[in-house]
């Protein structure tokens, strides 16, 4: 139950933290210096849509923003490294073979238990990004009553829903053998699929209310911009986003002749309907350009391959032995890959990004042509921007890291000229 410290393999995963930790920190700080050097002028292309007060806001807004998220990166390697160098995995895991056995469900119950306590420990800064980050800036409109709800929510949520998941995924050895990894890929897959279709119904309207929009303008200005895009969607909803936050969003959801609309009930305040028209064709312009399947299937062979290592690592005791573990169950593989392979993925989140960007940029085409001009659109992105307090200048390294869509300057220059 103690990690063997001269393992290359736990030497290897510390390192990989404390680089990722590195370089998220080297990343704030370029892109912290690059906003401050534009932050006396506002860009020549907002001169016109935004004041100084409102563009000197989103500079401290997105400078605030990286502060809070410097400590928390800095908290959760930290958090990370500790539990993996003091052994508190495996005395848990031990403990809860002691009591629970080793059955599919016991397991289960061990990994949705570290869960939760990592949870736990991440709770004061979620509070404080809340009640504190977005409070100051006048985006926060939760209650104490309402945001400490949807937490229990979802710690229902993981019980009722995660923990047979994961049962179904440690059962996977006993009746499949060494082929284990296929199936639970295909069982995963699938269950994401299903979760595509029921979240909408079942889980959304947990934490949401759904409401039709009215009769009016708007409404069949909508609809008849789905119907010329040959966009079926059973209805068009609008969600009560300003119970939680001022940020807005658009979204459909569902698919098929369940295809459901989604408007934040502060989009609709924020934008007037040429731009709410635009914003919907943008994002008719995903499901168009076949966005949706192409990134499911992407999703879905990165899974794969993180299935395929998660069965070699599983096979390698010394894998179990570098970090106190004794090698025979799958779960341990399970945590540690899962809690490791952020410290990865980091690395390969720009060809992600960039890949999100261009489906942005082809979209943003979309709507252009969908509704005849790239002003609409434009203006909406605009007043987005300006709402929301978005980063009008990051530096290309840092966007190239955290940003799945293009900065709006780069929006507005590839709309002007496509």
């Amino acid at each position: 139950m103690t990690p063997d410290y001269s393992s290359p393999v736990l030497i290897a995963a510390v390192a990989l933290i404390v680089l990722k930790w590195a370089a998220e920190l080297w990343l704030d700080r370029l892109n912290e210096r690059h906003v401050q050097r534009h932050a006396e002028k506002i860009p020549d292309a907002l001169r016109d849509t935004m004041d100084d007060a409102t563009y000197k806001k989103s500079v401290q807004y997105t400078l605030a923003k990286s502060q809070h998220g410097r400590f928390d990166n800095l908290f959760g390697a930290v958090l990370l490294i500790a539990v993996l160098l003091t052994g508190a995995l495996p005395r848990l895991f031990e403990w809860v073979s002691r009591n629970f056995g080793q059955s599919a469900w016991a397991m289960s119950g061990f990994l949705i238990g570290v869960m939760l306590l990592f949870m736990l420990a991440c709770l004061p800064l979620d509070w404080r990004a809340q009640f504190r980050l977005e409070e100051r800036f006048g985006f926060n409109t939760t209650t104490q009553g309402t945001w400490w709800a949807d937490r229990a929510k979802a710690v229902l949520l993981m019980i009722v829903i995660v923990l047979p998941l994961f049962a179904l995924l440690l059962k996977l050895v006993d009746w499949t053998g060494s082929a284990w990894w296929l199936w639970g890929w295909a069982c995963l897959t699938g269950f994401q699929f299903l979760m595509m279709i029921l979240a909408p119904v079942l889980i959304l309207p947990l934490f949401n209310k759904f409401s039709p929009l009215e009769d009016g303008p708007l409404k069949e200005r909508l609809l008849a911009l789905a119907k010329g895009a040959d966009f079926s969607a059973q209805k068009i909803q609008i969600m009560d986003g300003s119970r939680r936050s001022k940020h807005s969003n658009a979204f459909f959801t569902g698919f098929g002749r369940a295809r459901r609309i989604v408007l934040f009930d502060t989009l609709i305040e924020q934008l007037n309907e040429a731009e709410l028209e635009a914003v919907l064709a943008h994002e008719i312009g995903h499901y168009k350009k076949r966005h949706i399947p192409k990134m499911l299937l992407l999703s879905a062979a990165s899974s794969l391959l993180g299935f395929y290592v998660l069965y070699l690592l599983a096979g390698f005791e010394g894998f179990y032995d570098a970090f106190g573990f004794s090698a025979g169950h799958l779960a341990p593989a399970f945590l540690l890959f899962g809690l490791l392979s952020g410290a990865i993925e980091f690395w390969f989140s720009p060809l992600l990004n960039r890949l999100s960007r261009k489906h942005e940029y082809e979209a943003d085409a979309y709507a252009k042509e969908r509704v005849g001009a790239a002003q609409p659109l434009i203006s909406a992105l605009r007043k987005l921007n300006e709402k929301n307090l978005g980063n009008l200048t990051p530096h290309p390294a840092y966007s190239g890291f955290h940003y799945s869509h293009p900065a709006l300057l780069e929006r507005e220059a590839a709309l002007n000229r496509d």
